[in-house]
């Protein structure tokens, strides 16, 4: 299986703390997660290729806001800076838990469903605009909980999760990008091993479900 991006290309990963996973901290550039597990899958896969990858992930954030401590963050507040005068060729996004959980965070405006599908809608749409040869991925949001869930919150997320994963499968016909049903993906292998084989909690993936996100991102990318 060979990815599509070329030697001499170069992808941006975007999104929130499953995408940063640490770049920030005692992991750069491309942080511990499944961003550096797809760099060495393709570096063992296809050694002969010469691919720049930029990991612009930062933890807590959203399409339309992050972390008040963390200046511009949030994707609309950073797109210019982290995508745009990148310029890639290959951009991938991840983005989506923390705008569900806003809607259950006390003193935090929530990012509804819609507001996160017209945002969403407008960096895409600026990104052709700006980038029109580059090659979309998105990754949907996904909570690593199956059956019926005892923590009330839980319950809460799952009931909102669909209307966020439902808008990027939306998004992504409208902008001919390619789609990795990633909540999907951990549901099929939560049935056969359990949720906490892939990680800890509900949000936060262990290596396991990191190189689950990893090979799946691969497989999108290498798809014609």
């Amino acid at each position: 299986m060979r990815i599509q991006i070329q030697s001499g290309q170069a992808i941006v990963f975007i999104g929130d703390s499953i995408t940063d996973a640490r770049r920030r901290e005692d992991c750069p550039p491309l942080g511990n997660g499944y961003v550096k597990l797809f760099a060495d899958l393709l570096l063992i896969r296809e050694p002969q290729k010469r691919v720049t990858i930029h990991n612009r992930g930062i933890n807590g954030d959203r399409v339309v806001s992050g972390l008040p401590h963390i200046p511009q963050s949030g994707l609309i507040n950073r797109w210019q800076r982290d995508v745009l005068d990148l310029k890639p060729d290959w951009l991938s996004i991840k983005i989506g838990i923390n705008d569900v959980t806003s809607n259950l965070t006390p003193g935090v405006e929530p990012v509804t469903p819609e507001i996160y599908e017209r945002e969403f809608d407008r960096l895409l749409g600026e990104t052709r605009a700006a980038l029109p040869a580059c090659q979309l991925l998105l990754v949907q949001p996904f909570f690593m909980h199956r059956g019926p869930p005892s923590d009330p919150r839980h319950r809460q997320i799952l009931d909102l999760l669909p209307a966020y994963v439902s808008a990027v499968e939306r998004l992504s016909v409208k902008h001919h990008t390619r789609l990795v049903r990633t909540h999907a993906l951990f549901q099929a292998v939560m049935a056969e091993q359990g949720a906490g084989v892939f990680g800890d909690e509900a949000i936060h993936p262990n290596q396991a479900g990191h190189l689950l996100i990893a090979e799946a991102v691969y497989g999108a990318l290498s798809e014609r």
